[in-house]
Order: C-alpha cells, then structure tokens, then sequence
C-alpha cells in the first residue's frame, strides 16, 4: 500500500519546495502542481517526492491523526503477537 502524506510548504525555489510533516522536512515536486499555483503556508499531499494535490489545513490535521491511530493499532498488534 502507499500512502500520500500530507505536508506543510515552508519555502519555493520554481518547482520545488521545502516541506515538513510532524518535524520531518524534505524537497518536494512542485511539478504536478503547475497549474495550480502553491504558496508557502499551502499543504500539499506528497507521494514519493511529488506533491499530488493541495488540501486544507484540516484535511491534513486529520490524515495525520489517522496515521498515528494506525501505527498505534500496528504497534499493539505487534506487541500481542511477540507476548504470546
């Protein structure tokens, strides 16, 4: 499965832009998104180094909040199956 993770722009040089996510910064595409114009302060929905979409603040709050619920689900379940 992959997943888009949403992403705050901090900064743009053309068609890339300087991205972070819950303290993790990377250089992201601004490619796809040409005809649609970012801005810093936009978040956007990265997927293997591209950003895909753009989204709301919200939207991406809530996509992280089901991550963490996820990986949370995934830590337990594993440490179910390493107790038994």
């Amino acid at each position: 499965m992959c997943l888009g993770i949403p992403m705050k722009i901090l900064e743009i040089n053309q068609f890339m832009a300087r991205c972070e996510a819950k303290g993790v910064e990377r250089d992201v595409s601004l490619f796809m998104l040409q005809d649609e114009p970012s801005e810093v302060g936009d978040y956007v929905v990265v997927h293997v180094g591209y950003a895909i979409q753009k989204v709301s603040e919200a939207e991406a709050i809530t996509a992280w909040q089901i991550y963490d619920e996820m990986l949370d689900l995934e830590t337990q379940a594993s440490n179910a199956h390493n107790n038994t």
